[in-house]
């Protein structure tokens, strides 16, 4: 099999640079709230321009809206020194990265800037942060389980490779450890992660602590903290899909943790409500919801099952609801979720897997009958127990009125003891698959 060239993947198109008649500078004419505002210049959506003050101060900004002439910026730092009347040129048409293998084992910004201390990386390909969505009939098949070191995901959530799952909770229940577990025991060729719109000392935690030397080798990480402009944001989380794309078109298996989903939906949501777009579900312009499904869709199986991104995204349920915006888009744009549990997490029952609403969407295409029919039933033993444990627990239930619950209950311990599981402790597949059958019984 030949390997896939990236540029006819992406598409040569979006590597159009600009016109010389897009090169008119403009001058700045307002300031208001997140954006500036500029006349002059004749620059398309997403192009970034460079605004210089009267006093020689410089700074980039991209074109995320326009009203007859006049075009709405978003810039990527702060504004000081810049003033009416200060100078507006286009740099460039559309937003494009350097990419390349040179990128392993560095952590950089939205901008693809070095945030470790080293020189920036000399990549040979410059290409769009647009990506082009793959037909549907051209993508591979998800028919091979990915191994992600977890045993209760292993077991009864099965992953495949190229499949795209989201991780939903409310804060402080171990997400980002669980993330961390995933980033170092799931077998792939390369690891892209993005952190986006999380606190800035978690940047350095997570690779130092979730990564290792070792992980960081076969990495690029990508962050842009909370404190960074809303539209370098979203750029980071781009850059961290298009990264992820020039591996996977190398014909490598992918892992791409995004951290996280709803970090993103803020970013956008701030853009939008900066541009004027109409608040709707919860705040949330309609942008939110045409950007977070065209995101997750870059992910999966290459063409021909050439090269997969197995994306893994982090949803932030806020205040623990279930039915949060976000949270409903991203259960019907992805395929499958893992719920964690504040319940679990209080009891200190870690990972805090919650089994009642995570599912594997792909799951029945990658196990034999028997071990499908084994893993359903630990899931319809561990949600039976669940909706009865007010009842068990106060002693109303009374023993054999249902053999199925009377079966959960005696399977109780190590039913949750398998379902635990030390953040250093990786598991393999088929020694998940071992421990299933010990739990629930070789003929279950």
């Amino acid at each position: 099999m030949t390997k896939l060239d990236f540029n006819d993947v992406i598409g040569k198109d979006l590597q159009r640079v600009h016109s010389p008649a897009q090169e008119r500078s403009g001058t700045l004419v307002r300031s208001v709230g997140l954006t500036l505002e500029t006349r002059g210049v004749v620059a398309s959506l997403g192009a970034v321009c460079e605004v210089i003050g009267s006093d020689g101060t410089r700074i980039e900004a991209e074109v995320v809206g326009f009203n007859d002439k006049t075009l709405f910026l978003m810039p990527f730092t702060q504004t000081s020194g810049i003033g009416p009347g200060a100078v507006v040129r286009v740099i460039s048409a559309v937003a494009q990265v350097n990419l390349g293998p040179e990128l392993l084992g560095r952590v950089i910004d939205g901008r693809g800037e070095p945030l470790d201390g080293k020189p920036a990386p000399v990549c040979s390909e410059r290409l769009s942060l647009l990506g082009r969505p793959i037909n549907p009939m051209e993508r591979g098949p998800i028919d091979s389980v990915l191994d992600v070191g977890v045993k209760a995901i292993n077991s009864v959530l099965t992953v495949g490779r190229g499949q795209r799952l989201g991780l939903i909770a409310g804060s402080g229940v171990g997400k980002s450890v669980l993330l961390g577990m995933l980033t170092r025991f799931t077998k792939a060729d390369v690891v892209v992660i993005g952190l986006i719109g999380e606190r800035g000392r978690e940047v350095q935690a997570f690779i130092n602590e979730s990564l290792g030397p070792e992980g960081l080798a076969k990495s690029v990480v990508i962050a842009a903290p909370a404190n960074v402009s809303p539209v370098l944001r979203l750029k980071a989380t781009h850059l961290t899909h298009v990264i992820a794309e020039y591996f996977r078109d190398q014909g490598k298996n992918v892992l791409m943790l995004l951290d996280s989903l709803t970090r993103v939906a803020h970013a956008q949501r701030e853009i939008g409500l900066a541009v004027g777009e109409p608040p709707t579900a919860k705040g949330y312009p309609p942008s939110v919801f045409a950007l977070l499904p065209n995101l997750i869709e870059r992910a999966g199986v290459g063409r021909n099952g050439y090269g997969s991104i197995t994306a893994i995204y982090t949803v932030l349920a806020e205040g623990d609801d279930g039915n949060d915006p976000i949270v409903d888009i991203a259960r019907a744009s992805l395929d499958g979720q893992v719920m964690l549990s504040r319940n679990l997490a209080d009891a200190a029952h870690y990972p805090a897997i919650d089994l009642t609403g995570s599912i594997s969407r792909v799951m029945q295409n990658l196990l034999s009958p028997e071990d499908l029919k084994r893993a359903n039933r630990f899931r319809r033993l561990w949600t039976l127990y669940q909706q009865n444990n007010d009842l068990i627990q106060v002693g109303a239930y009374d023993a054999g009125t249902n053999p199925e619950l009377d079966q959960a209950i005696a399977k109780r311990a190590e039913m949750v003891s398998f379902l635990q599981q030390d953040m250093h402790e990786e598991v393999g597949y088929d020694m998940s698959k071992a421990m299933l059958n010990s739990v629930m019984g070789a003929g279950a």
